[in-house]
């Protein structure tokens, strides 16, 4: 299944699980929530932390907390 981390610049995903125990509860809370749309708004060079957007809150995550997320594409 992919992550976060797999997604470009642009793309956008439904997250699938979260249930990974590491993920930091304040992401959570900021909606990173199965069900919810994510969009990648940035990614910072030389493997830098991603700049996502999930229900309107833009947000900064390193790319081993990325790979935590499960996400499914929207067919279109």
């Amino acid at each position: 299944m992919q992550t976060v981390a797999d997604l470009k610049k642009g793309d956008k995903a439904i997250i699938k699980d979260v249930s990974d125990s590491s993920i930091p509860i304040k992401l959570l809370e900021m909606g990173c929530l199965p069900g919810n749309e994510i969009e990648i708004i940035q990614l910072a060079p030389f493997l830098g932390p991603m700049y996502i957007n999930i229900n309107g809150s833009h947000l900064a995550i390193r790319k081993e907390t990325a790979k935590l997320i499960l996400i499914e594409i929207p067919k279109l």
